[in-house]
């Protein structure tokens, strides 16, 4: 009985043994505790934003407050941009329903489009692609909390921690800057914001008050965020008149070392002709004069080399390309926005906006 009862004792140890060996396993496998206010970095941004005379008292509950998510570490190892090709990604981004919320869109923010044209020389299409690609014109301004997201990738996404700490302590700054509350305004998993996701230092050097109501607001303003992306473009050097992309012929292998060179233009179109490589002509350019090029032989351009629906799609892409992969670095992102700004300039065109209605002045009528 005493080696039976000694048995026992020694089988019960065990057992707690293994499931105590379990749950510590399964505590480590857990997502941690975030405990971010006592991270030593953000004891260091605390104190540096004091310094700056932002309230270290809230500073310190904002950190506290924040949740690391893991869904977050998730969709930024696989973004679409990395894990698609051009035949499937333009699926996501050219239905004739975002083409439709465009065009209704436009109509509703004339006025503020026709400015932002004049003011920094960005087409309309271009624009409303760009909110278009990011939010669907404000349906879908993203679900994760701005403050989760950037504390979970700033204190536990090791290859990119210091950038999002950086945008952590500019979206505290935008609460004093731009009276956004820091604990409750969602975004993207980046922490993107607002129509056109500016992400909190985007939205500190490029947001612009469109509307006039000495508020900058992203979030609920549909005029600011169309001047803010018209900015942003301006200031990235867009170049009013000069064509983004023509599709291009290929003869010959010449065309293999210009694809390797990535889509900064770094060589002339004059170059690309001797390699082989030449942009299609208006006149037998299907897809429109929007993609051909009447340009001088000393041109910079890039070469693209993209899989799509039907196999190989060879584009020359000018600076103005290079100028919309600054808000997305991704060769499809600028393609989506360039495509689907054409099939808004064409939807636009083919359904005008009834003239204003008449007024006294118009109508010739003195008072």
């Amino acid at each position: 009985m005493r080696q039976t009862f000694a048995l026992r004792h020694r089988f019960a140890g065990l057992a707690l043994g293994l499931i105590a060996g379990l749950a510590s396993a399964a505590t480590a496998n857990a997502a941690p505790e975030a405990d971010y206010a006592e991270r030593p970095q953000a004891r260091a941004m605390i104190d540096s934003l004091g310094a700056k005379g932002l309230d270290k008292v809230r500073l310190r509950e904002l950190l506290n407050d924040a949740k690391r998510q893991d869904a977050i570490l998730t969709a930024i190892a696989r973004p679409a941009e990395r894990t698609l090709d051009w035949a499937r990604y333009q699926k996501i981004f050219l239905q004739e329903s975002r083409v439709q919320k465009g065009v209704a869109f436009a109509r509703q923010h004339r006025d503020a489009l026709d400015r932002a044209e004049r003011q920094y020389g960005v087409p309309r299409e271009i624009i409303l692609a760009i909110i278009g690609v990011e939010t669907l014109y404000g349906q879908h301004k993203g679900q994760y909390r701005v403050l989760d997201a950037l504390a979970t990738l700033g204190f536990d996404y090791p290859p990119r921690g210091e950038f999002f700490r950086k945008q952590l302590m500019a979206l505290f700054e935008l609460e004093r800057e731009a009276h956004i509350d820091a604990s409750e305004i969602t975004g993207s998993y980046a922490g993107a914001m607002g129509y056109p996701q500016f992400i909190p230092t985007s939205y500190q050097a490029y947001a612009v008050d469109f509307d006039g109501d000495d508020v900058i607001d992203l979030v609920n303003s549909p005029a600011d965020a169309i001047g803010s992306v018209a900015h942003y473009f301006h200031e990235h050097r867009w170049q009013p008149g000069l064509p983004v992309a023509a599709r291009a012929r290929i003869d010959g292998n010449g065309y293999q070392a210009l694809a390797k060179k990535g889509y900064k233009p770094s060589f002339t179109l004059d170059d690309a002709r001797k390699n082989g490589v030449v942009a299609v002509s208006c006149d037998s350019d299907t897809l429109g004069s929007q993609y051909c090029f009447d340009l001088a032989a000393n041109t910079p351009v890039a070469l693209l080399d993209l899989t799509g629906t039907d196999g190989h799609e060879f584009w020359l892409i000018t600076d103005n390309f290079y100028v919309i992969t600054r808000y997305n670095h991704s060769e499809l992102y600028a393609m989506a926005v360039l495509q689907l700004s054409k099939r808004l300039a064409e939807a636009l065109a083919a359904s005008p906006p009834p003239p204003a209605p008449a007024t006294d002045a118009t109508r010739g009528v003195a008072r």
